[in-house]
């Protein structure tokens, strides 16, 4: 094999391998915002910042279980918590995420 087509295997090999990479991170992603209880957090905070117990009254599920979500979409970076005081506040930081929930329930 000449020089040249070494080079060129080795660019679509890269380049395979980038796509790849990019597609695990995106499938990720959706793995993340996919369960029901999670996208509906998303969609809260969307609107406005809350902190668990805002979003304990609103979803009607046990706050350790929202505990349990929001450090989930932490891990993912979708979201981030501000503590103030007592209470962390939490928002949506993903812009990427912000489009998919709009256009899931536009």
């Amino acid at each position: 094999m000449c020089v040249s087509a070494v080079l060129i295997k080795s660019n679509i090999e890269m380049v395979t391998g980038m796509v790849n990479k990019r597609i695990r991170n995106k499938s990720e992603l959706l793995k993340a915002i996919a369960h029901p209880v999670r996208l509906c957090i998303i969609r809260r905070l969307i609107e406005k910042p809350r902190n668990v117990s805002e979003m304990h009254s609103c979803l009607k599920k046990p706050q350790s279980t929202i505990s349990q979500h929001l450090g989930k979409l932490r891990e993912a970076r979708i979201i981030e918590g501000k503590r103030n005081g007592t209470h962390v506040c939490y928002k949506v930081i993903n812009e990427e995420v912000k489009k998919i929930v709009a256009i899931l329930f536009s």
